[in-house]
């Protein structure tokens, strides 16, 4: 299910799109809720160990080398037979071993549970979590994911991004001296949405081109089962 969810994201920048609809996306945003979070992450392969330098062997004169550069691929590298360059592979796995596998993260969880109202199933859903104080908008945090989902009609999903960024901890003195509770006020906002029918649906003020770099980065990263990807 994971190469099928990625397959169509990555064509997103592939294929030229259809024009998106000003329609509504028909999604009903049914709760939503955030919280501190902790979450293992697996670390990639221990890698920038810098080997001792190669012994002077004749392969590694410059004609040799010229010659090696132009040999198909699968040659055995001379280097790997020298002492120096046994010792490298040495150091290089027990550096990888003694490595942690894993990584804990301290984050948050931010989930949403939407309710597809429409006639069509649901590929690929933008959306973002956003926090705003009312009495200065310009406070407006926001917290964009990503999510590869297989949403039929009139079912819910609870969809859950997890991000190091902590929501908004600017509030007004305004809204503090007003003694207004609960001063930070939040929203779901749906930003695009693609139907397994190759329809798309985006929100008018919202472009695909502004999330372009972390969009990219995310199709990059390893995918999670069941979590949307930080835009």
């Amino acid at each position: 299910m994971k190469v099928l969810l990625f397959v169509p994201l990555l064509l997103i920048l592939l294929i030229p799109q259809q024009t998106p609809t000003s329609n509504p996306s028909l999604v009903e945003v049914v709760s939503y809720k955030w919280a501190p979070a902790r979450r293992t992450m697996e670390n990639a392969d221990a890698g920038g160990i810098v080997p001792p330098a190669s012994a002077m062997i004749p392969q590694n004169k410059n004609f040799a080398r010229n010659v090696r550069m132009n040999e198909p691929a699968g040659v055995r590298d001379p280097n790997a037979d020298t002492v120096d360059g046994r010792s490298a592979e040495l150091e290089k796995a027990v550096q990888q071993s003694r490595a942690p596998k894993t990584t804990t993260v301290d984050g948050f969880s931010y989930r949403a549970k939407i309710r597809n109202t429409s006639q069509k199933g649901i590929e690929i859903l933008f959306w973002e979590y956003r926090f705003f104080d009312p009495l200065a908008p310009e406070t407006l945090t926001r917290h964009q994911f990503l999510c590869g989902v297989d949403i039929r009609s009139g079912k819910d999903k609870e969809l859950e991004g997890f991000n190091i960024t902590a929501p908004s901890n600017v509030v007004s003195a305004d809204t503090l001296a007003k003694g207004i509770k609960s001063p930070v006020q939040e929203k779901i906002v749906i930003n695009r949405v693609e139907y397994s029918d190759g329809s798309i649906w985006q929100r008018p003020d919202w472009s695909l081109k502004e999330v372009k770099a972390s969009y990219e980065r995310a199709l990059n990263s390893p995918w999670v089962p069941g979590m949307c990807k930080p835009l």
